[in-house]
């Protein structure tokens, strides 16, 4: 009798206290633009229809690709029976000294004095990056970074407690590089400023810089002090060669005359989307410095996530480091690469033959995953309401959704909206 008077009451409060949730404050954030326009892509019952704004590789048959090189790997990996114990809090070793050979060259001299670090694909490297930079340079720091650029640059670099600011980068007019508005940006910024750079396959435009025009790029950073700190999300991908596409880094990190960072990923050239493997690293002055280095990036990592996924790693690591696989992988590589540059000439030049006024040569001109078509939030719009074929408002097209079978329609369809 006690016992149900004195419990009833404590009850009742406790599902007042429920009523009056803590997190009622709480607002519905924004939708993800690419997930909106996935949704509305999977609600299309058109047979034409076409998702052109995700940014992962498809076949020509509009598949998701998984890699023989990697497949291979993984049936070694798995036939070896190895345990899933706790990897470093940098990473699995063989990895990360693979991935770095990639990036700076197997040869480079830098390999040496090179504070590296295993993350969470590429944004975990850009998120570790982010705070590194937030904890080691002076003041409150600022990325700049190019307008436009990934929009998760600024969510990342932001939630690190850094200043995001733009410097001009792409034209509009010419559906190129603004490079004197560029450089003139860079050389106006206060001295040491960390500058964010697109090793290659500029995302979301596709306009990369030339060997001459990065030669100009590297001066401006290098006479003003700055941090070059590189973004490396498609190495192989933009040109189907690992080397020539690891240029910029290589010249500016070969000079020695400027801090230079790299976030590096394997989700695109790879395939490993869903394993997230990629790699942070600091360029550091000697083998004490990255010593020191290698000290504060475990220091960050280890309330962050504790140590990085190992499945995902042994494969990139194995393909990297077995000279079949390897070699299979480069021909992969340069597979995927090939076709996107060849469904670019095939849209331009349907465009052309349908007698297009405008002007289709930045097509080509671009490289990488994506496009930057210069449609406008209008004429997507009617591409979606009218021809089932879905996008960014921004008009950037992931050329990995085009494929022989539908080039025809989209050429088609461009042409009808920007008559």
């Amino acid at each position: 009798m006690i016992s149900s008077v004195v419990r009833a009451p404590l009850f009742r409060h406790a599902v007042g206290i429920r009523a009056q949730s803590t997190w009622t404050q709480v607002k519905m954030g924004p939708p993800d633009a690419i997930l909106g326009i996935t949704e509305a892509f999977k609600r299309d019952t058109d047979p034409r229809k076409m998702n052109l704004g995700v940014g992962a590789y498809r076949t020509d048959a509009g598949s998701p690709f998984v890699l023989d090189s990697v497949t291979r790997a993984e049936n070694q990996l798995l036939h070896e029976k190895l345990d899933k114990e706790y990897l470093p809090i940098t990473g699995l070793p063989q990895f990360t000294r693979a991935a770095a050979q990639l990036a700076y060259g197997s040869s480079s001299p830098v390999l040496d004095r090179l504070a590296i670090t295993q993350s969470i694909s590429g944004t975990g490297a850009l998120r570790i990056g982010g705070a590194f930079v937030q904890r080691f340079c002076e003041g409150t720091p600022t990325v700049y970074v190019p307008a436009p650029s990934w929009g998760n640059h600024k969510a990342v670099f932001g939630d690190c407690g850094l200043n995001v600011k733009p410097y001009r980068y792409y034209d509009a007019k010419t559906r190129g590089l603004d490079l004197d508005g560029m450089l003139e940006d860079l050389s106006n910024l206060p001295r040491g400023q960390i500058v964010l750079l697109h090793a290659c396959a500029h995302n979301p435009t596709g306009v990369d810089p030339t060997p001459d025009q990065w030669a100009r790029i590297q001066s401006v950073v290098e006479e003003n002090g700055h941090v070059a700190f590189f973004d490396m999300a498609y190495q192989g991908f933009a040109t189907g060669d690992t080397d020539r596409d690891a240029h910029a880094l290589r010249t500016f990190v070969e000079a020695g005359r400027a801090p230079v960072v790299l976030a590096q990923s394997f989700a695109k050239n790879m395939g490993l989307y869903g394993e997230r493997v990629g790699t942070f690293s600091v360029v550091g002055a000697s083998r004490d410095e990255r010593a020191r280095l290698e000290s504060q990036l475990k220091i960050l990592v280890r309330p962050m996530y504790s140590n990085p996924p190992v499945h995902g790693a042994r494969i990139a690591a194995r393909v990297l480091t077995d000279p079949e696989l390897r070699s299979l992988w480069l021909t992969e590589v340069k597979l995927m690469a090939d076709r996107i540059i060849g469904m670019r000439v095939a849209l331009r030049t349907r465009l052309e033959k349908l007698g297009s006024s405008v002007a289709w040569n930045h097509i080509t001109d671009q490289i990488g995953m994506f496009c930057f078509t210069g449609l406008t939030a209008a004429q997507v719009d009617r591409l979606a309401q009218e021809f089932h074929i879905y996008l960014t408002r921004d008009g950037r097209v992931s050329m990995a959704g085009i494929t022989s079978a539908n080039v025809d329609y989209l050429a088609e369809s461009i042409h009808a909206v920007t008559q």
